[in-house]
C-alpha cells in the first residue's frame, strides 16, 4: 500500500475513534443523569455514592479525548472541517465533563435530602431531568451526524427547561415562606433545578458547535436561536 494511502486511513480511523470516545462519553454522561435522578426519587444513597464514585471514570474519558486530538493536531495538522471537528471535539467534551459534575452536584444533594422526610413527591424535576437528558441525546445525535436541523431544535429547546426553573423557583419559595423548617430541603431542590438548568446549557452549547462545526457558523449569543441555519 503506497505510503499516502496508509497514512490517510490511518487519519480516518483515529477521527472515527474519536467520534466513538465522545459517543461513549456522553452515553457515559447521559447515565450519570439518569442514575442520580433516581438516586433523588427513590431515595437511593447507594446509588448516589456509585455516580460520585464514576465520575472519575466521565474524568478519564475526557482526558483520553483530549489526548486524541492532541495527537492529530500534531502529526496531521488538520484544515478546513476536519480542523472544526477536532476544534469542536474539544469544546464538546469539555460541557460533558461539566454535566458530569452536574450528576455528580445531584447526588451529593440527593445524600443530604435523604436524611431528611421528603418535602413533596417529585414530579417537575424528574420531568425537568428527562428533558435535558433528550436534549443532550439529541445534541450528540446532531454532532455524530452532522446534522444542523437536529442541533437547532435543541438550541430552540432551552426556553422550556428555563421555564420549568422558574417554576420550581416560585414553588420552593413558597415553601419556605410557609414553614421555616422547609428552608433547607426547599433550597437543596432548587439546586437541584438549578444543575439540570446548566445541563440544558451545556447540551445547548453542544448544538451550536455542531452548527459551527458543519457550516462555518456562530449562533452563540444569538437569542432567540435564529429559525434556520
Amino acid at each position: 500500500m503506497p505510503q499516502q494511502l496508509h497514512t490517510d486511513r490511518v487519519y480516518e480511523e483515529e477521527l472515527q475513534q474519536l467520534r466513538a470516545k465522545i459517543l461513549e462519553m456522553g452515553g457515559l454522561v447521559e447515565k450519570q443523569i439518569g442514575d442520580a435522578m433516581t438516586s433523588l426519587v427513590a431515595r437511593d444513597s447507594a446509588l448516589a455514592r456509585e455516580v460520585i464514585t464514576r465520575d472519575h471514570t466521565v474524568n478519564y474519558l475526557d482526558v483520553a479525548v483530549d489526548e486524541s486530538c492532541t495527537r492529530l493536531l500534531a502529526l496531521h495538522q488538520p484544515a478546513g472541517r476536519d480542523l472544526r471537528l477536532i476544534m469542536t471535539s474539544l469544546k464538546v467534551t469539555t460541557d460533558l465533563e461539566r454535566v458530569g459534575d452536574m450528576a455528580q452536584n445531584i447526588c451529593e444533594r440527593a445524600l443530604e435530602l435523604n436524611e431528611e422526610p421528603p418535602l413533596k413527591p417529585y414530579v417537575d424535576l424528574p420531568r425537568m431531568a428527562d428533558w435535558a437528558r433528550s436534549m443532550l441525546r439529541e445534541s450528540l445525535d446532531a454532532f455524530v451526524r452532522e446534522d444542523t436541523e437536529l442541533a437547532l431544535q435543541v438550541c430552540q429547546r432551552d426556553d422550556f427547561i428555563d421555564g420549568l426553573t422558574a417554576e420550581i423557583f416560585r414553588e420552593m419559595l413558597a415553601f419556605m415562606t410557609q414553614d421555616p423548617q422547609a428552608v433547607s430541603r426547599a433550597t437543596r431542590l432548587l439546586f437541584i433545578a438549578k444543575y439540570l438548568e446548566r445541563i440544558a446549557d451545556h447540551a445547548t452549547n453542544i448544538a451550536e458547535m455542531v452548527i459551527y462545526m458543519v457550516k462555518g457558523k456562530s449562533i452563540r449569543h444569538i437569542s432567540p436561536p435564529p429559525a434556520s441555519v
